[in-house]
């Protein structure tokens, strides 16, 4: 028989499944792929698991036939974690303080006990639209889950929410990410003669100094006053280069992370800074690679008059905002259409130990979702 309400969520933190760009650190989400399988196979669910990768997978249930319907879309992934900063088992529910402690209990696998909470009761009702669960894999690493479906050219839904944590307030909006690596290649020489080599870390010098002139443009050229931060940002993470103080440089390294703003295009801004470096190669007769460290996050708006944003502001009784944190919805918004973020807990306690979703919320956060799958799939 399907487990009750917490024992659902007790058997989702118990499955480990971090992604990481760490090899070693890096596991399958098999474990929590079948077993909500399992579960909404009961409840009569249609299935479709789609394999990512080794050991990674997606997954797609139907409930009900048809055009249309709403999707409830999350990740089955955690990030990493250090045991020994935990006051409790972090794979495990430890309740206390009114807060259901576990890693992944508001980021975000307690997402999946609480919608099928909420669609329970609906089963027995005519459906006159779809019902989808979406589960994917790799969130907190490449987003090749979300990436992978977007790439089948599945179309499902007309309006998706992805439960990520928000504190039960509607999101449209948040920054994209690039995280990009600029290497000049040179060549080493003794540093008594100059003319011996072309040093990588003087063209580097002039890079990052052209990198902050573009910042500063681009923050005076777009602007939206709906982010906290209402600018892209541009920040030079980390540098190496050379290896002795006696020797022209002949290699530097810059990684460099940039969160553009919605309209910004991550291949058209990559293409200004590349136009803007080719002179600083050419004087320092450096050569360039230029890469990105991970696949582009596109940045994520979603109409304000759309049906789904009003829907979810007259639910909540709040009117929807933007976040600095990105999420799967600029891919899952091109698979279903309407999409917006809504979850319950915060994003202050998720990535850290102890992380928790407060037992205030789930009640709540279950009748929001009832009524959203009422509105698309019932009505």
């Amino acid at each position: 028989m399907l487990p009750d309400f917490k024992q659902q969520f007790k058997q989702l933190l118990r499955t480990n499944s971090v992604s990481s760009t760490q090899a070693n650190l890096d596991q399958s989400n098999k474990e929590v792929i079948d077993l909500l399988a399992s579960w909404l196979d009961e409840l009569g669910f249609k299935l479709e698991i789609q394999a990512v990768a080794e050991g990674k997978y997606n997954l797609l249930a139907q409930y009900g036939s048809g055009t249309g319907g709403f999707v409830l879309a999350g990740h089955t992934d955690t990030v990493p974690y250090d045991e020994t900063h935990w006051a409790s088992n972090p794979l495990d529910l430890y309740e206390a303080d009114n807060r259901w402690y576990g890693l992944g209990s508001c980021d975000m696998k307690g997402f999946f006990a609480i919608a099928i909470k909420a669609l329970q009761p609906l089963l027995n009702k005519p459906f006159k639209q779809p019902l989808f669960i979406l589960a994917t894999c790799d969130e907190e690493s490449s987003m090749n889950g979300a990436r992978t479906l977007l790439a089948s050219k599945q179309k499902f839904g007309r309006a998706a929410v992805i439960g990520e944590p928000t504190n039960l307030h509607p999101i449209r909006l948040h920054k994209g990410i690039m995280m990009d690596r600029i290497e000049m290649i040179g060549q080493s020489g003794h540093s008594s003669n100059p003319t011996l080599g072309h040093s990588a870390l003087e063209a580097m010098n002039e890079a990052m100094t052209t990198l902050l002139k573009l910042r500063s443009k681009w923050q005076q050229h777009y602007q939206n006053p709906l982010f906290s931060v209402p600018y892209p940002t541009l920040n030079l993470g980390c540098i190496h280069g050379g290896d002795n103080p006696n020797r022209i440089c002949g290699q530097c390294a810059l990684e460099f992370d940039l969160r553009p703003l919605p309209t910004m295009v991550a291949d058209d801004l990559r293409a200004t800074i590349i136009q803007q470096l080719t002179p600083i190669i050419e004087k320092h007769q450096v050569s360039l690679n230029y890469q990105p460290l991970f696949g582009d996050i596109p940045a994520f708006e979603q109409n304000a008059n759309s049906e789904l944003v009003k829907l979810a502001e007259k639910l909540t009784g709040l009117t929807s905002e933007s976040v600095a944190f990105a999420t799967e919805a600029p891919f899952i918004q091109q698979v279903v259409g309407d999409t917006i973020i809504l979850g319950a807990g915060s994003i202050d306690q998720a990535h850290q130990p102890n992380e928790y979703l407060s037992l205030s919320q789930i009640e709540p956060y279950t009748l929001l979702l009832r009524q959203l799958i009422t509105h698309y799939c019932l009505s």
